[in-house]
């Protein structure tokens, strides 16, 4: 049974670094004509969202579960809102683009906790799930910081 529980709580978190990998993706042309000098450093967290993945598959893995390795429908409805509302937008695509990233980033960093907070993840799990959260944490910083620079033009 414990492992079961820690197979969920992974496979959920697997589902978010999905989310994060095809939302980040999205942004790559909105983003990048008005500000290139940050797309180095963007670059770094898609590299990073796909390793942190791989560490999430292979921890599902070793605990005997089979990793549900695809995008979560919520996420895949948040991107489908976001691409309606920018359709519809008359401002800045690249604010409110920039925004719900950060959304997402601050989402991702309470379902980390929350995993963290089960009881569910044990030794390496937990370890990996923790240094996962750091990441994330960076992540939604650097978008702050993002918006910042934008704020600056």
């Amino acid at each position: 049974m414990e492992n079961q529980e820690t197979v969920a709580v992974l496979n959920d978190l697997l589902h978010i670094s999905n989310d994060r990998i095809a939302g980040f993706e999205k942004v790559e042309g909105k983003v990048w004509e008005s500000y290139p000098d940050i797309k180095d450093d963007y670059d770094k967290m898609i590299t990073q969202s796909k390793i942190m993945k791989n560490e999430l598959i292979n921890l599902i893995t070793e605990k005997g579960g089979t990793p549900e390795d695809s995008p979560s429908v919520a996420g895949s409805l948040h991107r489908i809102w976001i691409d309606i509302k920018n359709s519809f937008l008359v401002g800045d695509k690249v604010e409110s683009t920039l925004e719900n990233v950060a959304f997402g980033e601050k989402a991702a960093i309470e379902a980390y906790q929350q995993a963290i907070d089960s009881g569910h993840l044990y030794d390496k799990s937990l370890e990996t799930v923790k240094e996962q959260l750091h990441n994330i944490k960076q992540s939604y910083a650097q978008f702050k910081k993002i918006e910042d620079y934008k704020k600056k033009d």
